[in-house]
């Protein structure tokens, strides 16, 4: 062979490898899972005394899985260390407390791999969301389906285990995906879908979790006001439930009931549901349907007489759910409707999609317009099984 075509033969080789020149070593990687950010006000920070701030500062805990923390967790967690490390720092905003963790750890931080950013209870009521995601929602690192939660209280606390083996970013994601048995867990709202609520307008809800003693808990929803982008307030886990009825999201979910001849408890098991928000229009009078039908099995009952395979049985349980789902929804609609005056639940969306001369009317008002606007509900549940019993 040629000295040319040796030299050539090289280059050659030496274009197909240059993808290694970019690698980055797992060793020196500390890998973010996630990130919880609050409002500090009583923290210290050196641009407070310059005036430079309004008194607020920002305190990020970013939660990190370096080669070292993995090792442990693979090993059993033998040696004590957590699966997890987590940095903390404080700034007037969020880029700048980033940086400033460059000052306490030995690994380069790096963002594609965060699964949840949780936002503190304070911190939401008190700055808009636009302004809080906006790092977030420009970062080329972050994935478009890193999760946002609110937390009741503190966001920092979720990022904390009492065990070691634990990565509290991982379970919060993990619990969010118990949406598929349960009526009491919001849809999970990606930092691709919050973009486009941020920019509607509209009103909306984010998962909310809990931590009471280093553990979490999945409860309620944060309404996020649509004219501040700030949370005004949190429903509960029945009225959570309420919502996934109305905006028929669920995936499935427990009913319980009681049978009226009985006197005993009944639980259906939705294996389905659907929803339909249907707006009607008469002159300068709106009006909404909400139409909800679903599907499932006695999931358990307290008769054993052994009337409950019998028809008449069959149709007093289905009574009894839809009496109860009824319960449900028209619980969270008092509440958002008639005590904070908020649309969380996509009435003002249909309205905009059937009649969007209406909606060109009203949008710039929604919440106050939708506050008096009756709403009927037409509930069909359907059992078509009993389960293996009988």
């Amino acid at each position: 062979m040629k000295l040319t075509q040796k030299v050539l033969l090289f280059i050659l080789v030496v274009i197909f490898l240059s993808g290694c020149w970019s690698s980055k070593e797992i060793e020196e990687l500390g890998l973010i899972i996630g990130t919880a950010i609050d409002l500090d006000n009583e923290g210290e920070f050196e641009d407070r005394q310059r005036g430079m701030t309004n008194g607020d500062v920002f305190k990020l805990t970013n939660q990190l899985i370096t080669a070292e923390t993995a090792n442990n967790a693979m090993n059993g967690g033998q040696s004590q260390v957590r699966a997890y490390k987590n940095i903390t720092e404080t700034g007037d905003a969020v880029l700048p407390a980033l940086r400033n963790m460059i000052l306490r750890i030995d690994k380069r931080a790096f963002g594609e791999h965060a699964k949840v950013i949780v936002i503190g209870e304070e911190l939401a009521r008190s700055y808009n969301l636009e302004q809080v995601l906006d790092f977030f929602r420009r970062e080329q690192e972050m994935r478009p389906s890193t999760l946002i939660v609110i937390a009741k209280g503190s966001a920092s606390k979720t990022l904390e285990s009492a065990e070691a083996t634990v990565i509290p970013a991982i379970q919060v994601v993990e619990m969010v995906q118990g949406m598929e048995r349960t009526t009491k867990i919001l849809t999970p709202t990606p930092i691709a879908k919050i973009e486009g609520q941020l920019n509607s307008g509209n009103s909306f809800l984010l998962q909310t979790v809990a931590t009471e003693n280093n553990d979490r808990k999945l409860t309620g929803a944060a309404m996020i006001d649509g004219n501040t982008k700030t949370l005004r307030a949190f429903l509960n886990d029945q009225e959570t439930e309420g919502v996934s009825w109305i905006t028929g999201k669920g995936k499935g979910g427990l009913v319980r009931s009681y049978d009226d001849e009985a006197h005993l408890p009944i639980v259906y098991e939705s294996l389905s549901m659907k929803s339909k928000i249907k707006p009607t229009v008469k002159g300068d009078s709106i009006s909404f349907t909400v139409k909800i039908e679903t599907e499932g099995r006695i999931g358990e009952h307290w008769d054993i007489s052994g009337k409950a395979f019998d028809s008449k049985y069959m149709k007093r349980a289905e009574k009894a759910a839809e009496k109860e789902i009824e319960r449900l929804v028209k619980n969270v609609l008092a509440k958002t409707q008639e005590e904070y005056k908020m649309d969380v639940m996509g009435f003002g969306r249909s309205l905009q999609i059937s009649y969007p001369q209406v909606w060109n009317k009203v949008k710039n008002n929604w919440d106050e317009t939708f506050s008096e606007i009756p709403v009927k509900f037409s509930i069909n549940v359907s059992i078509k099984e009993m389960g293996t019993s009988g």
